[in-house]
């Protein structure tokens, strides 16, 4: 018997690209069953390795021997964000499923809240309140978002931020073909596509402090603009 039949809620899966966060991997597991574990919707949390040459994997693999909620999923080699994001929405069995990522990017005790606004019609989508990222990245966000407002229509604050629920009945029908950072956006405008509401709620963004971050570089960049032409 599934969450879902158990408290007439949806069940949940959380699902997050991990890339080298050996780092973050004990804080961020600690943090999302502090906040959600008690949670009886909450299904499972699905760490998808993405070829980590680090310590990753056997971290995880840890804590899932004690937590049989934690799954690891994890790629021969390291193929991008998007390829990640794809996996874990393929494993994922909750009836609504939500993608952040390792670096803690907002209050996870708003995941309750966050998961009450989402349902099968509907897409939830979190925006930065505060940029923490310097200039630069300001900059490219607006512009990408720009970008993507007069390519395909799509009206949405803050695309690519990690924090997005989707209806576990989307996810089955898209073919999404992102390997990289063009995921958050083909995952918007499949769900624009398919007609479903996409809702938005402002989060306070916590930059990254710990692990690295490798959006801004010049190759994510260029990958992210050869697959929205290819989209």
């Amino acid at each position: 018997m599934s969450p879902s039949d158990r408290t007439g809620d949806p069940s949940v899966s959380i699902i997050i690209p991990l890339y080298n966060e050996e780092e973050t991997v004990p804080l961020l597991i600690e943090t999302i069953f502090k906040e959600f574990g008690h949670v009886p919707a909450f299904l499972e949390l699905v760490l998808v390795d993405d070829g980590s040459r680090d310590r990753t994997a056997a971290l995880v693999s840890e804590y899932a021997t004690h937590e049989p909620r934690i799954r690891l999923v994890a790629h021969d080699r390291n193929r991008g964000l998007g390829a990640a994001i794809r996996t874990g929405l393929k494993a994922a069995c909750g009836d609504l499923i939500l993608y952040t990522d390792a670096d803690l990017p907002f209050d996870f005790s708003l995941i309750p809240r966050l998961i009450s606004l989402a349902d099968h019609r509907r897409v939830v989508s979190g925006y930065r309140l505060n940029r923490g990222e310097g200039p630069r990245r300001w900059v490219l966000t607006k512009g990408y978002n720009w970008l993507i407002y007069c390519l395909f229509g799509l009206q949405v604050r803050d695309v690519n931020f990690a924090c997005k629920i989707i209806p576990r009945r989307l996810a089955r029908v898209i073919d999404l073909q992102s390997e990289g950072s063009f995921i958050d956006a083909e995952i918007l405008l499949e769900a624009q596509r398919y007609g479903l509401e996409i809702t938005e709620l402002p989060l306070v963004y916590h930059p990254r402090t710990l692990g690295q971050s490798t959006l801004s570089r010049p190759a994510v960049i260029f990958r992210i603009l050869d697959e929205l032409t290819r989209y």
